[in-house]
């Protein structure tokens, strides 16, 4: 299991630095951004033209452009690019981008807005396609219409390499839903979809060249051939690459379904949970020589230069048990399975290299025998990474950016790619720092809940790896972040509309509100809690339909409290409006218990949340209790307060692996009860 992520950095910007301006709802935020006078009125006059370079990418993301504003106003626009030499938005590219888009390509742009027009340049369409998403985002609804604010922005990415690893191994992920994901990821200027395409639990790719890969390796979900040119197309006119993963020699069980002689175990490898942690026998010639042809295959489906082998969580038990192996690794003057995996890996680096591509893995492929081309995404942290850059390697860091481990935005945006080890790199050390990506693993993922998953917390991370360092207020990222999300669906995302319908499924009945009120409330549990709590192996096939499954990474109602609460605290107990709004959350979270239980009691999915319910109810009435002592000056007694500090202790355990959130904000109002408080 891999843990958490960051990104890393390869130039920063030479502009002055954009803080989050008041009212300014972007994200991630440009790098400089100049206020005008006025702003830009936005109606059915509407219209765009384009000079310059202009090509098939071009002119589609324009037309994208067109459909997307057209939805956000209503309004019926001009579809295509006119010939006007006063167009509203005029566009301009100085020249094409790479047939196949490589790292390190000019993502520059710049926007200028006036009350008369809108001009967009950029060096090609990469800038021309992240500028139109700044227009979008800038778009209002204004008393007397729809605007766009006049100013100057000049922007470019902090961090050339800014990804999102999908892994479609343990649960299949349909293309649509990742298609939608890709608009999401374009939306926020991200450029890297890594797609882990196999693991234990299931081989997603065909191979024409072997097919009992897809035919035995899979439940009979993958993707066809046709089906991956057409999603890496659908990428491309949006400005990401496709990078793919195939893991070797470890998390292969899948493929040893097919081809049990790759494997170092003599199986065989059925994809039942539980199965043998089964690696490659890398000892064996025949191994190379299917691998060899597979990568083959494998390259000219994915044209991207950069090729994931994986390499990580390389289990050494089967090779271990496996005498042939052991005297292997003796006769060739190895001390460890570490070292048979380096052997391992300088013999796929020069097939890789054989066909064109550039070998990336995770940590655990770094070895000195390895060529400096090699790059190494560190799962980590940043001093494995820093370790990587110092040895002359280039690196991505995912530490700290693991979204399927349930964290808050605010923890993955305070995550910065160049702090800890990597800040005291020399500036060559630094600039092998070639970006990052945010990763979504699939043990508890399916096509219902992924975006929720997923976003609107990617956008922090992205922001992360876009925005200047000094971009950093998480107060104005979860504003923005508020802003974005509600765009975001939109773009087709269903990060909120699904818990509506699953909690529809759940309850059986189309009274769902005091069900919700509890569900906006919770969290998941966080890291590998609910993976540790299981008592047998991970069955990936097994219902994914309870609430944790569906209930958000963060509650945005629980933060909210949490920061009224701060605030009527902080303002000595004046706030009155604070109060207020406390004081009716609080009357109904203590009342919904009353209004859940006839609900909890008809369906068995939802029976687990009664100990949850029963906790909320009581938080309601001990914070209403604790809001009274306040009010009246009359401090709460202490054997009332260790009374209530001792249920919140149990209220604060995970129970149906689902976190009540609330809790220590309720905390807070009882431990401020205390004091003799006296309002003006």
């Amino acid at each position: 299991m891999r843990i958490l992520l960051i990104t890393a950095s390869l130039l920063l910007v030479s502009f002055a630095v954009a803080q989050p301006q008041r009212g300014l709802n972007l994200m991630p935020m440009p790098s400089s951004v100049e206020p005008g006078a006025g702003q830009l009125q936005v109606d059915r006059s509407f219209s765009v033209a384009i000079t310059g370079f202009r090509d098939a990418t071009l002119e589609r993301g324009v037309q994208r452009f067109i459909v997307d504003l057209s939805r956000q106003t209503g309004m019926f626009l001009k579809q295509k690019p006119v010939d006007s030499a006063n167009p509203t938005l005029l566009i301009h590219a100085a020249h094409g981008s790479e047939k196949v888009q490589r790292l390190g390509e000019d993502e520059s742009y710049d926007l200028v807005i006036s009350k008369s027009g809108a001009k967009l340049t950029a060096p090609n369409p990469l800038g021309i396609l992240h500028g139109l998403q700044t227009f979008l985002q800038l778009m209002e609804t204004t008393t007397s219409g729809f605007a766009v604010p006049a100013m100057t922005i000049k922007d470019q990415p902090r961090f050339a390499w800014r990804g999102l690893l999908v892994d479609v191994g343990r649960h299949f992920i349909p293309l649509d839903v990742l298609k939608r994901n890709l608009d999401g990821m374009a939306a926020v200027k991200m450029n890297v979809l890594h797609w882990h395409l196999y693991d234990h639990e299931g081989f997603r790719v065909e191979s024409k060249r072997f097919p009992k890969l897809q035919q035995a390796g899979s439940d009979g979900l993958y993707y066809t051939q046709d089906e991956i040119r057409d999603l890496i197309a659908y990428a491309h006119d949006r400005g990401i690459r496709v990078v793919p993963e195939f893991e070797m020699p470890g998390h292969s069980r899948s493929m040893f379904a097919g081809y049990p002689e790759l494997a170092s175990g003599p199986g065989p490898y059925p994809l039942d949970p539980g199965g043998v942690d089964a690696i490659m026998d890398p000892t064996r010639e025949e191994t190379y020589k299917f691998i060899d042809k597979f990568i083959e295959e494998m390259t000219k489906l994915f044209p991207d230069d950069y090729f994931h082998i994986g390499g990580d969580e390389v289990s050494g038990h089967q090779w271990d048990a496996n005498p042939k192996i052991q005297a292997f690794i003796r006769a060739h003057g190895m001390k460890t399975n570490q070292d048979l995996q380096a052997y391992f890996n300088q013999r796929l680096q020069k097939i890789l290299s054989k066909h064109h591509k550039i070998m990336m893995g995770w940590d655990e492929v770094l070895h000195p025998d390895l060529p400096k081309t090699v790059v190494v995404q560190s799962w980590r942290g940043q001093q494995s990474l820093a370790t990587a850059a110092e040895q002359g390697y280039s690196g991505l860091l995912s530490f700290g950016y693991y979204l399927d481990l349930m964290w808050p935005a605010a923890r993955h945006y305070a995550v910065d790619p160049m702090s800890g080890a990597a800040a005291s790199l020399s500036p060559e050390g630094k600039g092998r720092i070639l970006g990052g990506e945010a990763c979504i693993w699939s043990e508890w993922v399916t096509p219902e809940n992924i975006d929720s998953r997923i976003w609107p917390r990617n956008a922090a991370i992205a922001e992360r790896l876009w925005s200047p360092p000094e971009v950093q207020d998480p107060g104005s990222m979860y504003t923005r972040l508020g802003e974005l999300s509600w765009r975001l669906e939109w773009l087709g995302l269903t990060h909120r509309s699904s818990m509506t319908s699953a909690l529809y499924r759940m309850a059986g009945t189309d009274d769902i509100a005091a069900l919700r009120t509890l569900a906006e409330l919770v969290e998941p549990v966080k890291d590998y809690t609910r993976m540790n709590s299981l008592k047998t192996a991970l069955d990936f096939r097994a219902p994914l339909n309870r609430l944790v499954d569906i209930a958000s990474p963060e509650s945005d109602q629980a933060r909210r409290f949490r920061d009224s609460v701060q605030a009527y605290i902080a303002s000595a107990y004046t706030n009155q409006a604070a109060e207020k709004e406390i004081r009716a959350l609080l009357a109904a979270w203590r009342d919904n218990d009353a209004r859940l239980r006839p609900l909890l009691a008809q369906s068995f999915l939802l029976q687990e949340l009664t100990p949850l319910s029963e906790d909320l109810s009581a938080l309601g009435a001990a914070g209403l209790s604790a809001l009274d002592s306040i009010d009246k000056s009359e401090p709460s007694t202490e054997p009332w307060r260790a009374q209530q500090l001792t249920f919140m202790e149990r209220a604060k355990t995970p129970k149906a692996d689902l976190l009540l959130m609330v809790v220590a904000p309720v905390q807070q109002l009882i431990e401020a009860s205390a004091a003799r408080t006296k309002k003006p």
